[in-house]
């Protein structure tokens, strides 16, 4: 089993920045993919920002330019950087691992973007 501890999350401003961090222990695979994805309420979660092994890196439409995901592969973690939040960002933020076909989920972050 893989575990992931998520920190970072909280209320900020419009334009504001904050950083989210994962970190994940347990059973870790060779090879992964890890994200961060976000769900509204009463909607499904969406991607936000994936990082594949290595360092190519895939991003929503609606946050590429504004975050920046990366990972530390020796800490077994994985940041996200958001800088020029807006109110529709405001969400509850997932981290994800991904190997395989399996897919392990963080407890989630909330954010919350208003003034």
């Amino acid at each position: 089993q893989v575990q992931l501890v998520e920190s970072g999350g909280g209320l900020v401003q419009p334009g504001g920045s904050l950083r989210l961090s994962c970190a994940a222990s347990g059973s870790i695979p060779l090879i992964y993919t890890m994200g961060w994805y976000r769900q509204y309420p009463g909607k499904k979660r969406e991607m936000v920002a994936i990082i594949i092994h290595g360092s190519t890196t895939h991003y929503a439409d609606s946050v590429k330019g504004r975050f920046t995901i990366s990972r530390d592969s020796a800490k077994n973690s994985v940041y996200l950087q958001m800088y020029s939040l807006k109110p529709e960002d405001t969400a509850l933020y997932y981290c994800n691992l991904a190997s395989f076909g399996k897919n392990y989920w963080g407890q989630g972050t909330q954010i919350t973007v208003s003034s």
